[in-house]
């Protein structure tokens, strides 16, 4: 018997038995081949999947949390939220399950959270590689293998925004840039908009180094030698791209702010705010609206970025259809 015919036995059985189990989703295939090998529930709402990718030229995992009126109504479609997380993170895409009350938050809003892997640093890109090869593509994997698993075998709809924190917020604006119309909204958390903005080069560096990526040439090469390969993926280089998409934008100073224990700060946010200010300044300069909060005190850490998930909301939950 298959795999899924299993699967739709067991949940069969577990209802009989009176448990309570998920509706089993359908096989997806992404158009490339990309499928779930594995599924596992974690609970009523939390799903981990794991996708054999050829954008990636191995398997990524995905968290999904679905809507609480996923399972009860099966023919329904529900609004995409993507949730990118930062670097050289253990858990990884289960991040921002594990950090924040992203499940609670969304248990009255009818939203389907897509929460994959970027690995220890993907970057949300397509990594150069010096022109020897095509893997892995974290921008392939995230917005057309996960994106089409959600939507054939998830039932994802179409109305789409995405947020990302520090690294995971620079791809969160990246993708909204290099796919135009597919994110109504996009959020910036203690992003890197602006990557060739003095000092960010080396920032980048030193996040590849941190993941034990010692290459930085690999991602993008030189950033004086290869600008124009850092350019093609950079936010702040094409903003034009971005008008129309409704923006959110975040970032702390980096001193101790009122979320953090006594004395604790940080030398990562004050880079954030310097790149995600040019970006902004930008953005004003050419007359493409965004909403901007720049809340002074505050590290470079999850209780803010949980902080600013909920004061984006109105920002997002416009793109998807939702009330804010």
């Amino acid at each position: 018997m298959k795999r899924w015919a299993l699967l739709a036995l067991s949940a069969v059985l577990l209802v009989a038995a009176g448990g309570v189990t998920p509706a089993v989703a359908a096989p997806a295939v992404a158009d490339d081949g990309a499928k779930v090998v594995s599924e596992t529930w974690v609970d009523a709402r939390t799903v981990d999947l794991k996708v054999s990718s050829p954008a990636l030229g191995t398997t990524g995992m995905v968290r999904l949390i679905v809507p609480t009126g996923w399972a009860a109504q099966p023919s329904r479609t529900w609004p995409v939220l993507f949730l990118l997380h930062g670097c050289c993170e253990p858990v990884d895409y289960k991040s921002w399950d594990q950090f924040t009350d992203v499940k609670a938050f969304t248990a009255n809003k009818d939203a389907l959270v897509v929460m994959p892997t970027d690995g220890p640093a993907g970057m949300y890109t397509k990594w150069w590689n010096f022109g020897l090869g095509a893997t892995p593509d974290w921008d392939t994997f995230h917005t057309a293998e996960v994106r089409q698993i959600v939507e054939r075998g998830y039932r994802g709809g179409t109305q789409r925004a995405v947020a990302g924190l520090s690294i995971g917020g620079y791809g969160a604006l990246a993708y909204a840039f290099k796919h135009p119309g597919m994110f109504g909204a996009a959020a910036s958390y203690s992003g890197v908009p602006n990557t060739l903005f003095p000092g960010i080069p080396v920032w980048i560096i030193g996040i590849l180094a941190r993941a034990g990526i010692y290459n930085y040439l690999q991602l993008w090469g030189d950033s004086f030698g290869m600008r124009p390969l850092w350019s093609a993926a950079n936010p702040y280089d094409h903003v034009d791209q971005l008008r129309g998409t409704a923006l959110y934008i975040s970032c702390g100073n980096g001193q101790t702010g009122p979320l953090d224990p006594p004395g604790q700060s940080d030398v990562l946010e004050p880079s954030a705010l310097l790149s995600s200010q040019s970006f902004t300044d930008l953005l004003r300069a050419k007359g493409i609206p965004a909403t901007v909060d720049y809340y002074g005190p505050g590290t470079h850490s999850w209780p803010y970025w949980q902080r600013a998930l909920h004061n984006s909301w109105p920002v997002l939950a416009g793109a998807l259809g939702l009330p804010a």
